[in-house]
């Protein structure tokens, strides 16, 4: 039996056990798909010198040991049925205004980030929702509205500090433990210990346009289509979200949602051809500063259970594509999540793709278009809704092999995909493998898709 007693008195944060005060909020999964999978307990680290005793004692007392930084984990991969590593309280955002670097606790989150460098006026390409973790973005990679100008998330890392298996804690950067720093530069979370620190060079802010774009269900393959050519020819200042969904008893809808590092008049140019081809019933353009562009582009979600399957494609995907596309969301069962089901096409390309494929761990250095299929449902819908919607989705997967890779986002991760290893990791799986068998042996740090 687990000495929790014994854990307690070796660190200074909070251990919390079920049915303790705040043991919910800090180990419930944000997809409610996982709601039932309950941790013996979760300890909210108060250093890093919490965490190396915390792994010490797991190993000890052979107890699954998973870290925890936003929880946002796709696949619930950051709640397990031993202990969760809570990193919520390492928090804090220092800026040296001089050198413009930017370090992080590791379980500091989207806002906490950007309400410091607003102070400064600095910006680092981050996520789009106020409580994503800093350290599951950047592990995986990291898109940002700004990505295809000035890189991923991890392309802005310079140093982190990562505790291993064995406890020690070490930092990692281009000269120093150098292997370690490749692979947290897209290699994923919870697979080589626990990162309680990120360093990050920032850039100065500047003023920026964004858009929102709809057209009605009955335009949805012209206007696919055609903003993926306005997006293709893009320049990397502007990227978008282009997006087709439905929800049960509503009309699909067509949308288009998006950033240029210019003024509304250059965004309004770059648009001009989709808006004329196919008229939109709404096209919203705006100058905003960056601030402002910020709150304007958070992703909001009805929660609920949901799963995401992703693809790439260096090209715009062909006729044929767009129509299997529209026709499968055509034909989405229903669910009672308002969020219901579609997909969608988020620009890369730019800088994103000027990193060469085995320079970082993150491996899709050719793609211009991430392709997300995703369906939601309310968990308490009949498990016949659950299995229809999952089966959707597997069937849209398998059947848009034929217009994308299956080169897949490990941030959009799903415990369900054939082939992951390959799909994650491409050519760096081998060295991403070689460098866990090195760091950890005995698999520590084991979570279902870790390498």
């Amino acid at each position: 039996m687990a000495d929790w007693a014994r854990l307690r008195g070796l660190v200074e944060g909070c251990l919390r056990l079920p049915g303790d005060d705040g043991f919910d909020n800090r180990s419930r999964a944000h997809n409610e798909r996982y709601r039932d999978t309950r941790p013996a307990a979760v300890l909210s680290v108060a250093s890093a010198a919490d965490v190396t005793a915390a792994i010490g004692w797991a190993r000890t007392h052979r107890v699954p040991v998973v870290a925890r930084g936003g929880g946002h984990h796709y696949a619930g991969h950051s709640v397990n049925t031993g202990l969760v590593l809570d990193l919520r309280d390492l928090d804090e955002v220092w800026v040296d205004p001089a050198t413009m670097l930017v370090t992080v606790g590791g379980g500091a989150r989207t806002k906490d980030i950007h309400d410091v460098l607003r102070k400064y006026d600095l910006m680092v390409p981050l996520g789009n929702s106020d409580d994503v973790g800093i350290g599951g973005l950047v592990l995986g990679g990291g898109v940002a509205a700004s990505s295809r100008a000035l890189g991923l998330t991890c392309d802005s890392l310079v140093e982190t500090e990562i505790v291993l298996a064995d406890g020690s804690l070490l930092t990692c950067n281009e000269t120093e433990n150098a292997d370690l720093f490749w692979a947290c530069r897209g290699g994923g979370g919870g697979t080589f210990g626990v990162n309680t620190s990120f360093t990050f060079l920032a850039r100065p802010v500047m003023d920026v346009s964004t858009c929102l774009v709809l057209w009605r269900w009955e335009h949805a393959a012209d206007a696919l289509a055609v903003m993926q050519e306005v997006m293709r020819d893009a320049p990397d200042r502007f990227a978008a979200r282009i997006g087709i969904s439905r929800a049960s008893g509503r009309d699909g809808v067509v949308s288009v949602i998006g950033q240029h590092l210019g003024p509304a008049g250059e965004l309004r140019e770059l648009l001009a051809p989709a808006l004329a081809a196919v008229r939109p019933y709404r096209a919203d353009t705006a100058d905003r500063t960056y601030w402002d562009a910020v709150e304007y582009l958070q992703h909001a979600s009805a929660g609920g259970a949901f799963a995401v399957r992703t693809r790439t494609t260096p090209v715009p995907l062909s006729g044929a594509g767009v129509r299997t596309l529209v026709a499968a969301v055509e034909e989405w069962p229903g669910s009672g999540n308002p969020d219901g089901g579609g997909a969608a096409l988020f620009t890369w390309g730019g800088a994103i793709n000027r990193v060469g494929v085995t320079e970082t761990a993150f491996p899709h250095r050719d793609a211009l278009f991430l392709l997300s299929l995703d369906t939601a449902w309310d968990p308490g819908d009949p498990p016949e809704t659950v299995r229809a919607n999952l089966e959707w989705l597997t069937k849209l997967h398998r059947d848009m092999g034929e217009f994308a890779a299956d080169a897949s986002y490990i941030n959009f991760s799903d415990p369900d995909l054939p082939g992951w290893r390959s799909a994650y990791h491409g050519p760096n799986l081998a060295r991403l493998t070689e460098i866990k068998r090195r760091h950890d042996p005995d698999r520590v740090f084991d979570s279902p898709q870790a390498v």
